[in-house]
């Protein structure tokens, strides 16, 4: 079963489960299971998500059909997370040879040479944000055939994590056809693209937090039914599972707020981190930013931006007090060499947060 490791390498298959027991290697899958996947941990503790081959190919098939038909994959990302996973799958569907990427740091260039092997008249690929901006520097540095390639493909999923608009606009303005996908390896990958949901999907908002059914839903978590029980649950006759995610349904478009228990308490007032990041990507220079808490002596915790990037701190904190409030701007930014990254591209949170941390008694006036 696959394992995932932090890109700091202090997360292992052995860390402590939330219960403090782990399944073992030996933990027997239910017969209708065909893939385990662990989710990355980039937040918490990883969960081992049990998915069927009903389940896979219903993702499979929802992908296809919101993409304009089956396709050839270029398999960019580790076949050990869901994304990756799915990519193999849509190729067994779609009766296709994949172009794997394979091992490695991810190079345009490189990305682009695979990209001019791909042979079938729809071509597809699957990126993290991260991937996607590094593609689109390059093109916008002279590379041509890295613009080349981004224009080959017929779609290109970006999900993981919030897709940057400003990037987005980048991308497209290159020409390349991009798809921002919602989802986790609990919904068998991304199940709502640019907020619609796609297939059989349902998604719905309970008490400000989505929940979303459909065939695409993993049975539960290997060796952990109390886990599952909290995640999954049915309500006249239909399978439901609560995302954690905070979020809206308006007129079936679906709308991410971030996750909740990403949400901190600083002053008595309560602070989307999520929503912070996103509009603190908006200042030049930080579009890489991670936004992490930090605990404060006089306002208990308070956002702070990690970031490879320079900027003013009394002019971010001017804007984005005046759009999400006094609470919401960051104490401080922490600029870092590299940020530390999962291998599946997402942003390390937890090794952010320790980067982040440090003694903060005063907030700056906005």
């Amino acid at each position: 079963m696959p394992r995932n490791v932090g890109a700091d390498g202090a997360r292992s298959h052995d860390a402590e489960r939330a219960d403090g027991a782990w399944p073992s290697a030996t933990d027997q899958a239910p017969q209708n299971v065909a893939l385990v996947i662990e989710t990355s941990g980039s937040t918490g503790v990883p969960k081992r998500v049990a998915l069927s081959v009903d389940a896979l190919l219903a993702s499979a098939a929802a992908s296809a059909g919101a993409m304009g038909g089956q396709g050839q994959w270029l398999l960019a990302l580790p076949a050990h997370y869901v994304a990756g996973a799915q990519v193999l799958v849509r190729s067994l569907a779609a009766g296709t040879e994949p172009i794997v990427y394979g091992e490695g740091h991810f190079d345009p260039l490189r990305f682009a040479g695979l990209a001019g092997e791909l042979t079938h008249d729809l071509r597809y690929t699957s990126l993290v944000p991260v991937q996607l901006a590094r593609l689109v520097e390059s093109a916008e540095g002279g590379a041509r055939e890295v613009a080349s390639a981004l224009r080959r493909f017929d779609g290109i999923l970006v999900g993981g994590q919030a897709l940057d608009h400003g990037l987005r606009e980048r991308a497209e303005a290159l020409g390349a056809r991009v798809l921002a996908t919602y989802g986790s390896s609990e919904t068998a990958g991304g199940c709502v693209y640019d907020g619609v949901p796609i297939g059989p999907t349902v998604v719905r908002e309970v008490d400000g937090l989505l929940e979303i059914s459909g065939p695409t839903l993993a049975e539960g978590y290997l060796g952990d039914p109390e886990r599952t029980a909290a995640a999954f649950h049915e309500e006249d006759g239909v399978r439901w599972y609560r995302t954690g995610d905070l979020g809206e349904v308006r007129d079936g478009r679906v709308n991410v707020h971030g996750r909740s228990d990403n949400v901190i308490i600083s002053g008595g007032e309560k602070v989307l981190l999520d929503t912070v990041e996103r509009l603190v990507r908006s200042w030049d220079g930080l579009g890489d930013a991670i936004v992490v808490a930090a605990e404060d002596a006089r306002w208990g915790q308070v956002p702070v931006v990690v970031t490879t990037g320079d900027a003013e701190l009394a002019g971010l904190r001017r804007l984005v007090g005046a759009q999400l409030g006094r609470a919401a701007a960051p104490a401080r930014i922490v600029t870092v060499g590299a940020l530390p990254h999962l291998s599946s591209g997402k942003p390390d949170r937890v090794e952010a947060a320790r980067l982040a941390r440090g003694d903060s008694s005063e907030r700056p006036e906005a």
